[in-house]
């Protein structure tokens, strides 16, 4: 480190150690590590007069990193413009910002909300940066916010604050500026931020996408729960390759990258469907001969459990009863394998049938399940599990709750074998793996498991099959997965 990064790094530090992790929280922001900065400010082409915007700068880490980086080049002048809303860290920031004693170097503090105090600019059309370094707040915003109209009247319709400070900074930049953030992963796929997409893709070029393996590896220490990403923007630009690179975590010790053509990172450009993140440690799908089919292709639909809980409360019960029927919850498959009926649960065990739970209920057959949520703990994304009939034999109907994704043909159960093999694909590090290509979320959704693609109902088959007469352990079970996606048809 140098002299300036090692005290903005022990400030950081102390600061961080001395906010409490409730407000960080309620106010979805997290100082930058300094190797972070450090990077992030690598990112960035320089020339000449630079107009350097930090939106919610907090204590001045990113800027005056950025500041740092061209510490004793002449051949520059920096003028710095930081917004920070927060009157604690004021002094910090102004601090930082003179560590380097530049000659060539002016600042502007605002003390004061950036998408309230820029927003009007943007709808006129103002451009006056030539960069954007920025860590926005992570924190969602609801419609009736001052916020939300201000962003809705900017041509943004979002659900984040984070989107809404990277898309009102894009604007502010001037043709071929360039803009680096670190956000969360949730923006590269999903409706909620679908107008986010087409408005970066509209008015800028991707130019580099950098990943961490790990979930809070970036920001240890700080509880966060989003995977974060750091992404760089060219306004104005022609889409060309994009550089995607990776590592563990932000001392990027085992940093990697590679090059992608456009059609590899960006599903739909027109429609602005999903950005895909390739994890440059996986194998392609090319060794995967078997793996090209889609659910409409294996005659199977993925959709949410119907069942919300506190919608139909009084239809619900901890044991089962007459005139009642299976309710399953994630809770369920606790161990690893489907459990029927839990006792003691939290949840409930069964669903009475009335009028109003009829209509939610599917049935009686065998299923294939995904968790909606995966635990904190649990080191796969998308954890799969077999509901077999004859653990509910006795039984017409059966209820999913709302955390569930069923995989069913027609609200109809699968062919145990299909619901077997199906089971074993999703939960190989190969699909988990996949997953996390498109899928920014902590969460899996029925539409991400309809945008993966599947070997075909034969190969799932003869897999369901194969677990099915014999007793493997999940180690020979993703042995026997991968062998017959690798043969060759």
């Amino acid at each position: 480190m140098t002299q300036v990064e090692s005290i903005i790094e022990n400030q950081r530090l102390k600061i961080g150690r001395a906010t409490d992790k409730s407000i960080k929280s309620s106010e979805g922001q997290y100082f930058t590590p300094v190797s972070i900065a450090r990077y992030m400010a690598s990112l960035f082409t320089c020339n000449g007069n630079i107009k350097l915007l930090d939106p919610g700068a907090g204590i001045g880490v990113l800027s005056g990193i950025f500041t740092d980086k061209l510490s004793g080049n002449t051949e520059y002048d920096l003028h710095i413009t930081a917004f920070e809303k927060d009157s604690n860290l004021i002094d910090e920031l102004q601090r930082t910002l003179t560590l380097g004693n530049a000659q060539n170097v002016s600042t502007q503090i605002i003390n004061a909300d950036f998408i309230d105090s820029v927003y009007l600019d943007v709808v006129m059309g103002i451009e006056k940066y030539t960069h954007v370094i920025m860590n926005p707040p992570y924190k969602k915003i609801n419609k009736s916010s001052q916020e939300r109209k201000q962003l809705s009247s900017a041509g943004l319709e979002t659900v984040n604050l984070y989107t809404g400070f990277v898309a009102l900074a894009l604007s502010l930049l001037k043709p071929g500026g360039e803009l680096v953030a670190i956000i969360p992963r949730s923006f590269s796929n999903g409706p909620y931020y679908k107008p986010f997409r087409e408005y970066i893709l509209a008015r800028s070029a991707i130019n580099h996408l950098h990943i961490f393996k790990f979930r809070n590896k970036a920001f240890a220490g700080d509880d966060v729960l989003q995977e974060n990403l750091i992404i760089k923007l060219t306004k104005g630009q022609k889409q060309g390759s994009v550089t995607v690179s990776t590592s563990s975590d932000g001392t990027f010790s085992d940093y990697i990258e590679n090059q992608h053509v456009p059609s590899e990172i960006i599903g739909s450009r027109i429609k602005g469907q999903f950005i895909t993140i390739p994890d440059l440690n996986i194998d392609t799908t090319d060794k995967y001969p078997q793996i090209k089919y889609s659910l409409t292709d294996l005659g199977v639909k993925v959709s949410t459990g119907p069942v919300v809980d506190f919608r139909i409360k009084e239809d619900l019960c901890k044991g089962v009863e007459d005139n009642s029927v299976p309710l399953l919850y994630p809770a369920h498959m606790a161990t690893g394998e489907l459990r029927w009926p839990l006792h003691p649960i939290k949840k409930y065990n069964a669903i009475r049938l009335s009028d109003s739970s009829r209509k939610l209920l599917y049935n009686a057959g065998n299923y294939c399940l995904v968790k909606r949520f995966s635990a904190k703990e649990e080191k796969r994304r998308v954890v799969a599990t077999v509901l077999n009939k004859d653990q509910i034999d006795k039984y017409e109907f059966v209820g999913f709750e709302n955390h569930f994704n069923v995989f069913h043909q027609n609200k109809k159960g699968l062919p145990i074998e299909l619901a077997t093999g199906l089971a074993a694909y999703l939960n190989t590090k190969l699909v988990d793996d996949t997953f996390r290509q498109f899928n920014g979320h902590t969460q899996v959704n029925a539409t991400d498991l309809r945008m993966l693609q599947y070997p075909s109902a034969d190969v799932l088959n003869q897999i369901g099959r194969s677990i099915l007469q014999s007793d493997r352990t999940p180690e020979n079970i993703e042995t026997l997965v991968i062998e017959k996606l690798t043969y060759a048809p």
